[in-house]
C-alpha cells in the first residue's frame, strides 16, 4: 500500500533538508515543509502531508493540526489566483459582506469555490493584519487595501475577472 503514497520529490526533499539542517529536530520544520510542498504542488494532499510528516518523524495527525491551524496552507486544490477577502470586525463594519457578493457575482462562485476556468478560488481569513485600511483582501501575493465595491474593476480587471 505505501507504494501507493507518493513521495516528495528530490527537489522537495532537499529543500526541506536544507531547512532540517538548521534546527535541533525535524519536527521545527513543519510549517517550512508545508510551505515547501505547497509551492510545488500548489497544495497539499493528504498523501503528500503523510510523507512529509513521516520525513519529519512526526504523526500525520500532529503535521495536520499544524497545516489546519494556518490559513495560508492550502488542503484541497485551489486556483491559480487564491483571493483572501478579510472577514475581520474592522473588515466587516466597512462593508465586506458588500465585497464578497460582488466578487461572487463577478466570479460566479461563492466562499470556498473555485471558478470554473480555475482561475480565482475565493476563501475568507480572519485577519490579513491592516485593519487600519479595511476592507482588505489578497489576490496572490498583492494586498488590496481600502477597497470599494467601485474599485473591485481595478482588481479583477474591468471585464470583472
Amino acid at each position: 500500500m505505501t507504494d501507493l503514497i507518493p513521495v516528495l520529490s528530490d527537489e522537495e526533499l532537499r529543500e526541506i533538508n536544507a531547512e532540517i539542517a538548521h534546527v535541533p529536530v525535524p519536527a521545527a520544520v513543519a510549517i517550512d515543509a508545508l510551505k515547501i510542498v505547497q509551492a510545488h504542488r500548489g497544495w497539499v494532499s493528504d498523501e503528500s502531508l503523510q510523507a512529509i510528516a513521516r520525513h519529519l518523524e512526526m504523526s500525520a495527525e500532529e503535521l495536520e493540526g499544524v497545516a489546519t491551524f494556518y490559513n495560508l496552507i492550502f488542503r484541497r486544490p485551489v486556483g491559480e489566483n487564491v483571493i483572501l477577502l478579510c472577514n475581520s470586525i474592522s473588515c466587516w463594519i466597512k462593508g465586506c459582506d458588500k465585497l464578497q457578493a460582488k466578487i461572487s457575482a463577478q466570479l460566479g462562485i461563492a466562499l470556498g469555490e473555485t471558478t470554473p476556468d480555475n482561475r480565482y478560488t475565493l476563501l475568507p481569513v480572519t485577519c490579513l493584519g491592516a485593519c487600519d485600511k479595511a476592507p482588505v483582501m489578497m489576490v496572490g501575493e498583492e494586498l488590496h487595501e481600502n477597497i470599494s465595491e467601485q474599485g473591485l474593476g481595478d482588481v479583477f480587471g474591468e471585464d470583472g475577472g
